[in-house]
């Protein structure tokens, strides 16, 4: 007996009992649930069951996240995809597939969604109808609103339950082993190191991963769209977050300006969550400056698409010659990790190049390790040829 003029009238009831209270404590909405289904259980029989599964959709409905809560507790679900109030779809065991149950209108949808951007001092509404959020455990969430979503509001949440390590990747055979301790001694060493991929390819598991190579004792500054990196080995460690304008177009902190910032704040390294534009100038010039170790992502379908890809970016922010940003990329960029989805849905490293110098007005991508589809393994391929910073970290002889 869970129909929804059931919940409905339950949680109207503990509406109306909150009015006027002020700050109600998690146990005091316990304590007002309780007493309102005690009332519901004088004027109809509702089973046990039925009362424990009321008590917990109600408090999560108020403090959590309603009818996905159980979707967020479940640690078998990567991602969670809302489609409007009637379609939810759930990426389960690298499948997608739909799920069996769905909100019962679009105004519970928003509750939620309101919900989540309050918590991090986000807003979204018709007038501004996209942003980017986070839940308390770090997974990361995306809106789109009406009228930009013609089928009611759109929910997407990526969840990272726990950080995934390099050794948990070998595990998956995302990478073997030999690769993962060539990794290790590029970054300890001080490359600077960007990974690529598609959609979903893994690239923030990826960055997450190779940071925890990186010395506790240096100082390192996260910059990010929606804080999702989880660095827990660093005691010097700076968390930045981009800010989206408010109503009035004011207050907007892109990631451009934490870049800028962040190298007034000496830096050992700098990792820039994802580049997706303009802020790519400023990325490539902290590299150029001093700044060497630092990690970045961005989309594209290969290696040689993410160089295009990067040149294309830079081009958003300043009017350059193409020549002076090949060179200015040749020179910033060391390593470029590039990753995909398979078949099978197993995410895999597909290949590792070097980036050298800017030749024939091309820059040039020494391949190093490249993914044997026959024998589903990456094999490597070609000898890093710059080493000087190997031999600068006295790393030479381990290579």
């Amino acid at each position: 007996m869970r129909d929804t003029r059931l919940v409905q009238s339950l949680r109207e009831s503990v509406l109306e009992s909150i009015k006027g209270r002020g700050t109600v404590s998690d146990d005091e909405l316990l304590a007002l649930i309780d007493s309102e289904l005690s009332l519901k259980t004088k004027k109809e029989h509702i089973s046990l069951s039925d009362r424990i599964y009321l008590r917990k959709s109600m408090f999560n409905s108020f403090r959590r996240l309603d009818l996905l809560q159980e979707l967020v507790d479940d640690r078998s679900v990567s991602e969670i995809m809302v489609n409007g109030p009637g379609d939810i779809f759930i990426e389960k065991n690298g499948r997608t597939v739909k799920w069996n149950k769905s909100f019962e209108s679009g105004e519970q949808l928003e509750n939620i969604i309101q919900q989540i951007v309050s918590r991090i001092n986000r807003s979204v509404n018709t007038g501004s109808p996209i942003v980017d959020a986070r839940l308390e455990d770090g997974s990361r969430v995306h809106v789109v609103l009406p009228p930009i979503a013609l089928d009611g509001p759109i929910m997407t949440i990526r969840k990272f339950p726990e950080p995934i390590t390099i050794e948990k990747l070998i595990e998956l055979k995302s990478l073997e082993k030999e690769t993962a301790e060539f990794l290790r001694l590029l970054v300890e060493s001080g490359y600077n190191i960007f990974i690529s991929g598609g959609t979903n390819s893994g690239k923030s598991t990826f960055l997450n991963a190779l940071s925890a190579f990186i010395p506790p004792s240096e100082r390192v500054i996260t910059i990010e769209d929606s804080a999702e990196l989880q660095i827990r080995h660093i005691p010097n460690l700076v968390r930045l977050e981009t800010r989206n304008a408010n109503s009035e177009g004011e207050g907007e902190i892109s990631m451009s300006d934490l870049i800028k910032a962040s190298l007034r704040m000496n830096p050992s390294r700098i990792i820039v969550g994802e580049v997706r534009g303009r802020e790519a100038v400023d990325m490539l010039s902290a590299m150029n400056t001093g700044h060497s170790g630092s990690l970045s992502t961005g989309h594209s379908n290969s290696s040689r698409d993410m160089l295009s890809r990067l040149e294309t970016m830079v081009l958003m922010g300043v009017d350059m010659p193409v020549t002076a940003i090949r060179n200015q990329i040749a020179s910033a960029l060391d390593i470029l990790i590039h990753l995909g989805r398979l078949e099978d849905g197993s995410r895999r490293v597909l290949e590792i190049s070097e980036i050298g110098g800017y030749e024939n007005g091309e820059i040039e991508i020494r391949e190093l390790f490249k993914f044997d589809a026959g024998e589903r393994r990456l094999k490597k391929c070609g000898q890093l040829k710059n080493r000087e910073k190997l031999r600068l970290r006295g790393k030479y002889r381990a290579l």
